[in-house]
């Protein structure tokens, strides 16, 4: 089984590099940028990872970059982190919190990026392999597939990799736990709109109009059973509706209306079978209620899945002395991650780093409330350059 050289090397770098990384993730968070527009994150890094002697190449999907070191002869690796903040308010009231109204780091992606940085630095200073590492920052994972665009622009044709893998913090898993699987392991993320257009007039004579709302409430309890009488019950997918607008008075029925939602899945055929129930159920409703209806469609991230033997060799990396987290099997997430696209261009493997602390559990991502644990950033980046001698082991 392949280990390090210097483990102790490695942790006591990250250690004696700590604050310097903490205060570097705090002023990413501080200044957070959205997707496709992380210029100043971009810069930073950038900057820091030139004179840690990687060489470096910007302008990739816009903002993103790779940072590539090479040491002796060997295969290719591939490790990435996303940049972007979300488009929400900040709560925390922490000293570093988001100084840009409608601009905050809510999913990690700054703590990501530091993450990400501090791997590259210590690999420089104390890393022991043979190959070549690529390290991907990716702009705009949140819902504007930067993953996707970095693979149209070439990324695996400009850098190619054996094998790539991702990481990504889970809040409610604890500090120093690690977790990853073989097969499918976060969902597809797609999002579909049904307009309803019928013919309004006053609340007194309902059977002089063609009520919209009426249609579109009928039409939100039978989507429910889409899942449970379509979808294969060994499958995980999930059905939801999550705007309904409709209606302008309260003594005026509703002409025109829309709903709209999202559809996650597990196995990649589910999302036509689920695409065309959601189309099916619609039309039988809308020509139930006399009304006219459209369906729109808009197919987002694939599901992400991992590949066996990465995730085996993750594994063994994950559970040697080299790395400082206790490993296990994670269960499958519903959520959605652009990682998939990198995913379907080269085998390997997204890993959950957990970073709630006994009495002080972490707020979910997405909440207003969240910050990343700074401890995570060693924790994080000891492990990564354990895995990156186990995969690329010196000569």
């Amino acid at each position: 089984m392949p280990t390090t050289a210097t483990p102790s090397a490695v942790a006591r770098f990250l250690a004696d590099h700590f604050d310097d990384h903490q205060a570097l993730r705090r002023d990413i968070h501080a200044h957070p940028e959205l997707g496709f527009e992380e210029t100043r994150t971009a810069a930073l890094v950038e900057e820091r990872l030139r004179a840690a002697g990687f060489e470096v190449t910007t302008g990739i999907a816009r903002t993103g970059m790779v940072a590539t070191l090479k040491r002796g002869e060997g295969p290719a690796i591939g490790i990435r982190a996303d940049m972007d903040a979300l488009p929400m308010d900040e709560q925390t009231n922490l000293p570093h919190a988001s100084k840009v109204a409608g601009k905050m780091h809510a999913c990690g992606h700054d703590g990501h990026t530091v993450s990400l940085l501090a791997t590259a630095e210590a690999l420089a200073a104390e890393g022991n392999f043979s190959g070549t590492v690529h390290l991907i920052f990716q702009p705009a994972e949140e819902g504007l597939a930067g993953g996707a665009k970095m693979v149209e622009e070439g990324l695996f044709e400009r850098f190619p990799c054996d094998r790539i893998f991702g990481f990504h913090n889970e809040p409610r898993m604890m500090l120093g736990q690690a977790a990853t699987r073989s097969g499918p392991t976060m969902a597809s993320a797609d999002e579909f709109r049904v307009t309803f257009t019928g013919k309004g007039g006053h609340a007194a004579v309902p059977h002089m109009a063609k009520d919209s709302a009426l249609a579109l409430s009928e039409l939100v309890v039978a989507l429910q059973q889409l899942v449970s009488r379509r979808i294969d019950p060994l499958h995980s997918a999930v059905v939801s509706v999550t705007q309904i607008h409709v209606g302008s008075a309260h003594n005026v029925i509703a002409g025109d209306g829309w709903i709209g939602g999202t559809v996650r899945c597990l196995v990649p055929s589910d999302r036509k079978v689920l695409e065309e129930g959601i189309r099916s159920i619609a039309q039988g409703h809308a020509d139930a209620a006399g009304v006219e209806m459209t369906f729109e469609w808009s197919g987002g991230y694939p599901p992400l899945v991992n590949d066996t033997a990465a995730v085996a060799d993750v594994a063994v990396a994950l559970s040697s002395d080299a790395a400082p987290v206790t490993y296990s099997e994670a269960t499958p997430i519903m959520a959605g991650e652009d990682f998939a696209f990198m995913l379907q261009e080269a085998p390997g493997a997204y890993v959950f780093f957990g970073m709630s602390e006994e009495g002080a559990p972490s707020p979910m991502v997405h909440d207003p409330a969240y910050d990343f644990n700074d401890k995570l950033i060693p924790i994080v980046a000891e492990s990564m350059v354990a895995l990156v001698e186990a995969e690329l082991p010196a000569k």
